[in-house]
């Protein structure tokens, strides 16, 4: 199997009205930004994209509109959880026309050990018809899916094709890299570390920022990938304060903030997430008009 996802990928957010009823004009909007801006693939349902507070319905119309609008651009979808039967169930009604992979995280709360890990994760992989995205958040989760079990996990399920890796445990990512089969992808999960992250042998990022500067992201990416890492590293200076600015009180309050600056969307999340403060987002958008 050929390496998948390699290049930029974007998290998608989920823009919201006043009304807090998904926002399709704005996330269209994103959408057509991202096409035009050189993203390789797009993530729905992600972290940013607040999925924990989205009902089943809007969730199932969202991954509609977001392939409908793709413009031939792979989408992945994010099928993850606490329950491994729970997931197993959702992935055999699932409708995977038009779908690319999934991104599945770690189980949360409930803490498993390794092996359960492993376990899990192959439940999913037997269960697949698509490539499967393992994602490594322990901030989030609570939980390490450590280097050996996805060693284990991509030498045994060829359908699991790479780690969205947002640990920031360097020396984990490079023992995925180097023990790893060859065609099996670390992707930095921390828009922070992935130029760090393709210097080593990864492929690329799963970003956020990419929602509003994909131009910038898919740029340092492919220079990055192309072992041209002076153009690469231009880039990441110039981005390297936001980077920072936009994760300080929360992902996705930074980006969306961002995004209400450039006139992508409003500046609307839903509850218990709640939008940066005044002084960030004078902040940030001082930060953004360095760019211009």
């Amino acid at each position: 199997m050929d390496r998948l996802f390699r290049g930029t990928g974007v998290a998608l957010v989920t823009p919201f009205k006043e009304n807090s009823e998904v926002d399709y004009n704005a996330l269209d909007k994103i959408i057509k930004n991202q096409i035009e801006g050189g993203t390789d693939y797009l993530v729905a349902l992600g972290t940013t994209a607040e999925t924990p507070t989205l009902t089943g319905n809007e969730k199932a119309e969202i991954v509609d509109f977001i392939q409908e609008r793709s413009s031939g651009l792979p989408v992945v979808v994010g099928m993850g959880g606490n329950d491994t039967r729970k997931i197993i169930k959702q992935i055999d009604k699932f409708n995977f026309e038009g779908v690319s992979g999934i991104l599945s995280v770690t189980p949360y709360y409930n803490k498993p050990s390794q092996e359960g890990m492993f376990r899990h994760y192959s439940a999913i992989a037997q269960a697949s018809p698509v490539p499967v995205i393992l994602y490594n958040v322990p901030s989030r989760t609570g939980i390490n899916l450590e280097a050996k079990t996805v060693v284990k996990l991509a030498e045994q399920y060829e359908n699991i094709v790479a780690v969205k890796e947002a640990s920031g445990n360097f020396l984990q990512m490079t023992k995925i890299i180097k023990y790893a089969p060859d065609n099996f992808s670390v992707i930095s999960g921390d828009d922070l570390l992935c130029l760090p992250i393709i210097s080593v042998g990864g492929q690329g990022v799963i970003s956020v920022i990419a929602n509003a500067l994909p131009y910038k992201l898919s740029n340092l990416v492919h220079f990055a990938n192309n072992g041209q890492y002076d153009s690469a590293q231009k880039i990441n200076l110039e981005l390297i304060e936001l980077f920072k600015l936009l994760f300080k009180e929360g992902n996705p309050a930074g980006i969306k903030a961002l995004l209400n600056i450039m006139g992508f969307s409003q500046n609307i999340l839903r509850s218990p997430l709640n939008p940066v403060s005044k002084n960030l987002y004078k902040a940030i958008g001082d930060e953004y008009v360095k760019l211009k």
